[in-house]
């Protein structure tokens, strides 16, 4: 079987991902089926595929006998088997998940008896997209115009990859909400915001913050990265808790780009970094610093806690990237939460992670505290924009924290076991406060 992939890069993982749960799963329906070294099949088997070679058109009786054999093949209840077959059906194909399961055991049939293998293939399109940056550099483009139109792209500016609220949140919602500010102290007033029933408030501070220096950029090049463009200027830094010792006569300017996404995070950072092209002249931006902000697994530690990474190891590659993370273990202590630091392992797909090799970058000499999808792509990108290429300067200064989504190595402690709820927001706005108070 070939399957050929047109969409866009930031979209391929995604696929990819789901590919690879498919293959998994179809080997799985295969090892049920097969019986004799692959010489007969089980009788459910049989059945089924008698109905998706001929299409038949089933009793309500016959149907049931068929979800009840699907449940033996696939390990699941009757009820778990019936809500599929429904979600699935359509007035063309009520059959259609009997049709589903059927084709994933038989291409896994296929493939071990009859080595008849499976194939991906990128499409040239594709591939040209991929290899000219094409929504990146839409992305980038869009964010430099923004910045040119207000006056602010030859002002010192600091990069920060983290959601599209915590870093608004930390700056203007004090002064947005201040009787919520007195009720709530510390990083209470955070919680309430992240509560799903507080909009009006949530409002009330991106209407504050858009009055007083944020610009809000939605996406429409295809990347699905919102940035908000802060000028510092029209902070009023007399009633905010940040000291702008740093930003004193600078100005600086913030971009916030939302998370990307494995290899994305290289095509914008790399096209953000570059210089400007506009008019016949040839703007570079001063980009400051860049800092890096995201959930990860971690393999020692649990939820909630914070990593501090040292260096990045590429999966799959001897590409390795060791830097000088101006955050350090010791900056985020003292929040309740606990903190490693060390190197952390960037990797293709958590798919495609098993405890045999996390176990191994965490015991051997690698002594590797986390895992993570985009930091060597970010770094990758900076090292070549600040060091040979240079498009900014050589001695921008990078962050990188992030706190931990889940443990892999621990039952319970995965990313099936649910989000964090409100025990992320401590970290969150840790991280936030520290990078916040470097920069200014």
């Amino acid at each position: 079987m070939n399957i050929e992939i047109t969409r866009g890069r930031s979209e391929i993982y995604d696929i990819l991902t789901h590919l690879t749960f498919l293959f998994i799963e179809s080997h799985k329906i295969k090892d049920r089926v097969v019986i004799n070294n692959g010489e007969s099949f089980i009788r459910e088997w049989l059945l089924l595929e008698d109905i998706v070679l001929h299409n038949k058109t089933l009793t309500d009786e016959e149907k049931d006998v068929i979800v009840v054999h699907l449940g033996n093949i696939l390990g699941r209840t009757y009820d778990e088997i019936y809500d599929a077959y429904n979600t699935f059906s359509t007035e063309e194909n009520p059959n259609r998940f009997f049709h589903l399961i059927y084709w994933l055991g038989k291409l896994a049939i296929n493939e071990s008896l009859y080595d008849q293998k499976r194939s991906i293939k990128f499409s040239s399109v594709l591939t040209e997209e991929i290899g000219h940056h094409y929504y990146g550099e839409l992305w980038a483009n869009s964010i430099k115009k923004v910045l040119l139109d207000n006056g602010l792209i030859e002002r010192p500016i600091h990069i920060i990859s983290a959601n599209m609220h915590s870093v608004m949140n930390s700056i203007y919602a004090k002064n947005a909400l201040p009787k919520e500010a007195k009720k709530h102290k510390d990083f209470q007033l955070f919680e309430v915001l992240s509560n799903a029933n507080s909009s009006a408030l949530q409002s009330a501070v991106k209407n504050y913050a858009s009055e007083n220096g944020l610009i809000y950029i939605k996406d429409t090049s295809g990347t699905n990265i919102n940035v908000q463009i802060i000028d510092t200027d029209k902070i009023d830094f007399d009633t905010n808790s940040f000291n702008k010792v740093n930003s004193v006569g600078e100005k600086p300017v913030i971009i916030v780009m939302d998370y990307a996404f494995g290899e994305q995070a290289f095509e914008t950072m790399d096209e953000l970094l570059k210089p400007y092209k506009t008019g016949g002249k040839t703007i570079h931006l001063d980009v400051q610093s860049v800092s890096i902000m995201g959930k990860a697994g971690i393999l020692e530690g649990g939820k909630g806690d914070i990593m501090i990474p040292s260096s990045h190891i590429f999966e799959g590659t001897a590409d390795n990237y060791p830097f000088k993370n101006e955050l350090s273990k010791e900056d985020l202590e003292g929040f309740g939460v606990r903190v490693f630091d060390g190197a952390m392992i960037t990797v293709l797909g958590t798919s495609l992670q098993n405890k045999d090799l996390l176990k191994f970058f965490h015991d051997s000499t690698w002594n590797v505290i986390g895992l993570e999808m985009e930091g060597a792509h970010y770094q990758k990108a900076i090292q070549s924009a600040s060091r040979i290429r240079g498009n900014i300067s050589e001695n921008v200064k990078v962050r990188y924290a992030y706190y931990a989504s889940d443990n892999p190595l621990e039952t319970g402690a995965t990313l099936a076991s649910g989000g964090l709820g409100m025990s992320g927001v401590t970290p969150t706005y840790a991280i936030t406060q520290k990078i916040l108070e470097q920069i200014f």
